[in-house]
């Protein structure tokens, strides 16, 4: 800092020094010659400035940062974010008023002088050397421009923009020759347009659009006379002049703009008077930025599509690469969001658990044969404050979930459609015992498994011999022990991996005769994508968020596709859609069931009732819903969910009502589609030919025990596993 004589005016000689340097640098850049080394301005150090014609001639402008926009299927917009809030727009889109003003009072010689306005230089240093300070600047909006580019590549690392701004003279010869250069190449009513795109305007609001949106709600073509005026005598200094903040302050420099725009011959000078006389008049837009705006409870859904954008190396090759064209790309994201489906599962989260309540609520609803994501929502909202988080409960980890919850037996349809895909009968019996020890060995993929622990089914009188029909609507858990114990469990992975069933917390799933019973963690939004297999005729659909992304200039971009593969035959397809609506209309989801379409569907209640689950599908949708503690902590007895006591928490009372309202108000005026089955007859009942029906013997009776999800009692334990077999910690 420049050393002040006593009585904070700055010495003769320094006035001088100034003057004289101001006005050699100016000539010298005029003429486009290097400056000296050394000279009258005292410029000894090589570092301080580098010659003039080593600085690169052309500026790099980065491209301005913008805001980002997240749209429904529809394009109706969900959520906007950014880093600065900015939509680029031409001058046709600009007010003239505005324009004028802006010229007026920040550079009134703009179309008569080149990148450098001596005059303006001139008077400025005679002003400021009787000032004893620095009372007047001389910057051209062309020199302004060049340093707010600065600024701009600087982006938000404070350290970058404090050198983009500091009062050096190495900094000023590299604006100076960037301005003669820009003058040359792009002219004054493109620099003008430029100009009013980038500068900052105060309330988070950077270029003429956003802040004409943010103090009047309104384009920047329809600004009037005293609005344009206003948003000009901003520039200068943000804070000081904030209408918002200071009125008084921002009326007086406002009132400044108008009689330099009267004195320019802008306007007429009655026209600046009664202007002038008109008192502020607001109509604020209040930022809205980032997912927690998100509109319908979709926040989650928003912040799905972020995880995938900065997870896929199409959009950059490096994750602040992706994260830097996410805040500030100017993106328009379409995404698969089905507004209505979203409502829907909005109130009916909102209905039946309360966001206060001791447990929570999550559901994800996809379209089978597509993959598309529909709707997104939890009981507890998108934010910071009490009863809010930003783990989102439907995915996985590595997508900004948690560590998922045990779907218990919402696994039992993977299973048996592994045993139908080995030619198993859906006649095959198997004792089921109330109580059982598991069997071993069990083959698996790689040897055998020869743990221990025991398992029993919900209700003691529970006990079979069934076959798989009335073993699925009852949920029984000692039928599909035995089951995957005689079938081997390679090939129930086989089939989960098929359908894409993974753990939420990315490890391997474990071979173990128990995965029949739902034990490793997972989110609903896999369980959802797993069960429209079953509505699509057995094929897998991976699922996708992103309909299209163009960016800034409208240009299209790659986005994620999603990956189609059949997982099983058609037939067994049918098969299960015959078992699961069997469990809908006969069994333990009878509470679930919608009217009026064909639906089918699973519960799944984990023991000790840490999570309880509803998975199911019509043609036209599969959705999952989950209900728990994502801490992992609150067993589901003696509650109080949605203003409803329970002794115990069910699949069928709980989920099961939510996934009805939900898919009920999701399919309200679509087609009530047929799901394909196949007849598969009570094994009791021989029929008219005698052996219609007739079911084949266990050929293996084994003691083994396994439990529904609709009764009282149950509870099993295995080597490797908790106690408890649910819920799962979300990471909440």
């Amino acid at each position: 800092m420049a050393k002040k004589r006593e009585g904070g005016g700055r010495s003769k000689t320094q006035q001088a020094a100034k003057f004289l340097g101001v006005s050699v640098l100016a000539g010298a850049v005029l003429a486009g010659i290097a400056l000296p080394a050394a000279g009258a301005l005292g410029l000894a150090a090589k570092t301080s400035v580098e010659g003039f014609d080593d600085i690169p001639a052309n500026l790099k402008t980065p491209p301005l940062s913008q805001r980002t926009t997240i749209l429904d299927a529809d394009g109706g917009e969900i959520a906007s974010v950014y880093s600065r809030d900015r939509t680029v727009v031409g001058l046709k889109n600009m007010s003239p008023y505005v324009q004028q003003a802006i010229v007026a009072i920040e550079d009134a010689r703009f179309y008569s002088h080149g990148a450098i306005d001596l005059k303006g230089i001139l008077r400025a240093v005679n002003k400021n050397a009787q000032s004893g300070g620095v009372a007047q600047g001389a910057s051209t909006l062309t020199q302004q421009y060049v340093k707010n580019v600065f600024i701009e590549e600087a982006g938000d690392d404070p350290d970058k923009v404090a050198q983009a701004t500091q009062q050096t003279l190495g900094r000023k010869v590299k604006e100076l020759k960037y301005a003669i250069k820009l003058e040359e190449k792009l002219g004054k009513r493109k620099i003008l347009q430029n100009y009013l795109n980038i500068t900052f305007f105060g309330e988070q609001a950077y270029g003429v659009e956003s802040a004409a949106q943010r103090y009047f709600s309104k384009p920047a073509k329809d600004l009037s006379l005293e609005e344009s005026a206003l948003l000009a005598g901003i520039v200068q200094s943000p804070t000081r002049y904030d209408p918002v903040n200071h009125p008084q302050a921002a009326t007086e420099r406002r009132n400044t703009v108008l009689r330099r725009m009267a004195d320019l011959k802008n306007i007429t000078r009655a026209q600046a008077d009664a202007a002038a006389a008109r008192p502020i008049k607001l109509k604020i837009s209040r930022p809205q930025n980032g997912c927690i705006t998100a509109t319908d409870g979709a926040g989650f859904f928003c912040d799905y599509v972020r995880e995938v954008l900065l997870n896929d190396k199409t959009f950059g090759a490096t994750r602040e690469i992706r994260s830097k064209r996410w805040m500030q790309g100017g993106l328009t994201i379409r995404t698969t969001l089905d507004r209505q489906t979203q409502k829907s599962i909005q109130a009916s989260l909102s209905k039946h658990v309360f966001e206060d309540d001791p447990v929570a609520s999550a559901s994800t609803v996809v379209q089978p044969g597509t993959g598309k994501i529909l709707g997104m929502g939890q009981s507890r909202p998108y934010g910071f404050g009490t009863n809010q988080t930003q783990i989102n409960l439907s995915v996985d980890r590595k997508m900004g979930g948690g560590a998922g919850y045990q779907p218990g037996s919402t696994f039992k349809p993977i299973v048996a459609a592994a045993a139908l895909e080995q030619g198993i009968s859906p006649y095959q019996q198997y004792s089921s015992p109330f109580k059982m020890a598991y069997p071993k060995p069990v083959q698996t993929c790689t040897g055998e498994w020869n743990g221990g622990g025991t398992l029993q089914n919900e209700d003691p009188k529970e006990v079979g011999p069934f076959a798989m029909k009335e073993a699925t609507a009852k949920s029984v858990n000692t039928y599909y022990v035995q089951l995957i114990s005689d079938m081997g469990i390679c090939p129930a992975i086989t089939m989960a991996q098929k359908m894409g069933l993974q753990r939420a917390d990315g490890k391997p799933l474990k071979q173990v005769p128990a995965m029949a019973l739902g034990v490793q963690e997972m989110s609903p939004l896999t369980m959802a994508t797993a069960y429209a297999t079953f509505a699509n005729e057995g094929t897998y659909c991976s699922p996708v968020a992103i309909e299209s992304i163009t960016d800034a200039q409208g240009k299209a971009l790659n986005v994620p596709k999603t990956d189609c593969r059949s997982a099983m035959s058609k037939k067994t397809a049918d098969t299960v859609n015959t078992l699961l609506k069997g469990v809908v209309e006969d069994g333990t989801g009878k509470q679930a069931g919608l009217k009026g379409r064909d639906s089918a569907g699973k519960t799944g209640t984990t023991d000790s009732r840490y999570a309880a689950w509803f998975v199911g599908y019509t043609p036209n949708a599969a959705g999952a819903v989950w209900v728990g503690d994502p801490r992992h902590q609150r067993q589901m007895y003696d509650i109080t969910i949605g203003g409803v006591p329970h002794d115990k928490v069910y699949g069928a009372d709980t989920p099961g009502p939510i996934w009805r309202d939900l898919m009920t108000g999701a399919l309200a005026g679509r087609p009530a589609l047929t799901l394909p089955t196949v007849p598969i007859d009570d094994p009791n009942d021989k029929g008219d030919d005698g052996n219609k029906g007739k079911p084949k013997p266990d050929p293996k009776p084994k003691p083994n025990p396994g439990g529904g999800d609709n009764k009282p009692g149950g509870g099993w334990h295995i080597p490797g596993f908790p106690d408890f077999l649910g819920g799962g910690n979300g990471g909440w």
